[in-house]
């Protein structure tokens, strides 16, 4: 009996994970997730990049930080984004900080010339003296985008007083040319916006900007695990969720897909295989 040599057998074909996916019914989704940076060096910034840029619809290039870092630094991660093909955005602190200032213009030539694709506006915890299409104007002549925070940081859950100025307010700034609304949750998820004082969600309150604005225009931020589990099982997979830090961007997805076993339980996120 001739037996065939090792070098012979032709090698398996490779298994992939998408492919598995698809298997078991999991859908193919859109970018959902903005991750923030809050300072990381830039080589852990690349590394998540490299494991999940897919998963990104815009980084968040956080707070301050960035203002302070070594500029080099702040340029490579910026660079490394694009090399994903993620774009960026800074947090809304320093655009409120550089109004309060009387410096708009040149806080828009730095963002310009750093290099991110949109800044994130609004008045958490200032005053606008500047009117959006005035913003959105000098930001277009630079080449930059436009989002904006809806809700303050330091004054508790949203009232029912509250969300109704604010839709008129998200509605000012989209017709003005914002591109995107981002709802307030600080890094917390306590006591701030759709929060309570224990981090209970408010499912009644954020389904009211879900209703006025829609799920592609609206994004709400989840800062912690809570936070993102909660937004996913009252919404489904097609909610938008920002401020999630790099490092819980897998949890976040598997979540979304179903994947989790917390996830698998719901039926809004458990996948279905079409056999």
């Amino acid at each position: 009996m001739h037996m065939r040599k090792v070098s012979e057998i032709a090698p398996p074909e490779r298994a992939h994970t998408s492919d598995y996916l698809k298997l078991i019914g999991v859908p193919v989704l859109s970018r959902l997730t903005s991750p923030f940076d809050p300072g990381y060096d830039p080589a852990t910034l690349e590394s998540h990049l490299e494991q999940s840029s897919h998963l990104f619809s815009i980084l968040k290039i956080s707070m301050a930080c960035w203002m302070v870092a070594n500029e080099n630094a702040t340029r490579q991660k910026i660079s490394a984004a694009r090399h994903y093909k993620v774009p960026t955005v800074t947090g809304g602190g320093p655009f409120e900080v550089a109004v309060a200032q009387g410096v708009l213009p040149e806080y828009l030539d730095l963002c310009a010339d750093i290099g991110v694709n949109r800044i994130e506006c609004g008045e958490g915890f200032t005053e606008m003296r500047v009117a959006p299409r005035d913003v959105i104007r000098m930001a277009a002549l630079r080449g930059l985008d436009v989002q904006f925070e809806l809700g303050k940081k330091h004054a508790g859950p949203f009232a029912e007083n509250n969300i109704v100025q604010l839709i008129e307010q998200g509605r000012h700034w989209l017709d003005s040319g914002a591109l995107q609304l981002v709802v307030e949750a600080r890094e917390s998820a306590r006591g701030v916006g759709l929060f309570d004082e224990s981090g209970t969600f408010n499912a009644q309150s954020a389904d009211r900007f879900a209703e006025a604005f829609g799920l592609k225009q609206v994004m709400f931020e989840a800062p912690n695990k809570p936070s993102q589990f909660a937004l996913l099982n009252h919404f489904g997979r097609e909610v938008h969720i920002c401020n999630v830090r790099l490092e819980e961007v897998l949890r976040v997805e598997i979540y979304r897909r179903g994947l989790h076993s917390d996830a698998f339980a719901e039926e809004k996120l458990r996948p279905v295989r079409k056999v």
